[in-house]
């Protein structure tokens, strides 16, 4: 015969005292929060996989159809390669108020070598130079037209001096060094609450440098926040990922937390500073150009 279950964990079961307790765990926050996706991501996995794919064939081929294969393989494997590391360069001078354009125009030569890729598996094929030339023409045109021209202007330095934005740059380039080394550094202690935490922290170090390219005359006063309180942020991520990697105590992982907490604090006032201080220097130019002009019109109706 069936019999009713009424145990502990029953809904009619005993309620309250013999029910041990249960604490929800606290939600962690994605680590992909707040990064953005890189532009042409997918394109630019399909650059990488397409080379991959000759090599189902290469290896089927006479001697010298194979040799020239790989050889188109390897050329358009250097393409994507230059091509990606030309998205991000050009991702990063979008995002800066003012920067040079990239030294190598790695998204041009990326789009070279694929046609040149591309002519070789043809002419493997084929052994049609001709035909090759002009496939490959094609292939290199249309990745232009996929992923479009690399900066080739500088922009934002009309009537800046030439020295002075030339220090911004090296001192935001050293920082943005310090700051990759962080993000290293934190990722081995395996908390992606940290890890989207310090990302925000960067965030917030980089408004400081837009602000400091709008304005390179803020340079002194950011002077030892790009360099001895960064760098002070950096050691301190890499002795606690160190640390708290090893022993996993929350002690340590709440005082770096609020060491965290802090620096944000200390750069974004910092910037606020130097905005209010550019708005203070801005009424002044207004208020003195205004006097000297109401003393001007007095003098000429006098």
């Amino acid at each position: 015969m069936a019999q009713r279950f009424g145990g502990t964990h029953s809904p009619t079961g005993p309620q309250g005292g013999d029910r041990a307790p249960v604490t929800a765990q606290p939600l962690v926050a994605p680590s992909f929060k707040g990064r953005k996706p890189l532009r042409h991501g997918a394109k630019l996995n399909i650059l990488f996989i397409l080379p991959l794919l000759t090599l189902l064939t290469a290896f089927v081929q006479p001697v010298s159809a194979m040799a020239v294969d790989l050889a188109g393989a390897a050329t358009m494997m250097l393409s994507a390669w230059l091509t990606r590391d030309g998205v991000r360069a050009e991702d990063a001078f979008d995002e800066r108020k003012v920067a040079r354009r990239p030294a190598i125009p790695r998204k041009i030569f990326g789009a070279v070598l694929m046609g040149a890729g591309v002519g070789l598996l043809i002419l493997g094929v084929q052994w049609n130079v001709a035909a090759a030339i002009i496939v490959g023409g094609v292939a290199g045109a249309l990745h232009l037209a996929a992923f479009g021209l690399d900066p080739l202007r500088d922009k934002g330095l009309d009537g800046i001096d030439r020295q002075q934005s030339d220090r911004i740059a090296r001192k935001i380039d050293e920082a943005e060094k310090i700051l990759g080394q962080m993000t290293a550094a934190i990722k081995r202690a395996r908390d992606t609450a940290l890890e989207t935490k310090v990302l925000a922290f960067e965030d917030t170090v980089r408004q400081l440098f837009r602000q400091l390219e709008a304005d390179p005359r803020d340079l002194n006063q950011a002077r030892r926040y790009l360099g001895v309180y960064l760098q002070g942020a950096r050691d301190a991520t890499v002795q606690f990922a160190d640390l708290y990697a090893r022993n996993r105590d929350p002690k340590v992982r709440a005082d770096y937390d609020a060491f965290l907490t802090d620096m944000d604090t200390n750069f974004a006032k910092r910037t606020r500073a130097m905005l209010t201080d550019d708005r203070t220097n801005f009424d002044v130019e207004i208020e003195v150009l205004r006097d000297r002009l109401s003393r001007e019109n007095l003098r000429i109706e006098g």
